[in-house]
């Protein structure tokens, strides 16, 4: 397996994609963080003194779509078609699961914009509760799915 972010000499490097052509891109991304059961009714109740915490961890959770080749060093800055961001609150888990997706017509995926996405949404959450309780835990950060490009399609 040839490792595509490193040199002939091992130096690391942006991959080249100029020859590659353009197509339809989308991934989805989630994850998960559990939260206890007065970080969940506050969140559920949106009584949260921050604001609504879902509401703010969409947006920052999209914002992360958009800033992530500023975060992962050899990402390529994409432009963006759609990025949605979603939540789903499992009260028998207190969990908040996190569901994004990302499109773009390019060169190159958009699966570690999903995963950035999913990831500052969460971060988001743990954010806006700590001062109710700190014990949270972020999990299960996974790729669901993406289509498109040379590698075609994967479905975890």
């Amino acid at each position: 397996m040839d490792f595509t972010h490193f040199d002939a000499q091992g130096n690391a490097r942006m991959v080249d994609v100029s020859e590659k052509e353009i197509t339809h891109r989308e991934a989805a991304a989630e994850g998960r963080i559990a939260v206890g059961d007065e970080v969940f009714n506050a969140i559920s109740g949106k009584t949260v003194k921050k604001g609504d915490v879902l509401t703010v961890a969409q947006v920052a959770g999209i914002q992360g779509c958009k800033r992530t080749a500023e975060l992962i060093p050899m990402c390529h800055l994409l432009n963006l078609s759609n990025a949605t961001l979603h939540f789903e609150l499992i009260p028998e888990k207190k969990e908040v699961r996190a569901v994004c997706t990302v499109k773009t017509e390019g060169k190159t995926g958009v699966e570690m914009e999903a995963l950035t996405g999913v990831s500052v949404a969460l971060l988001t959450i743990y954010d806006m509760c700590k001062a109710i309780n700190k014990r949270m835990s972020i999990h299960d950060i996974h790729l669901v799915e993406k289509s498109g490009g040379k590698s075609g399609d994967f479905h975890f």
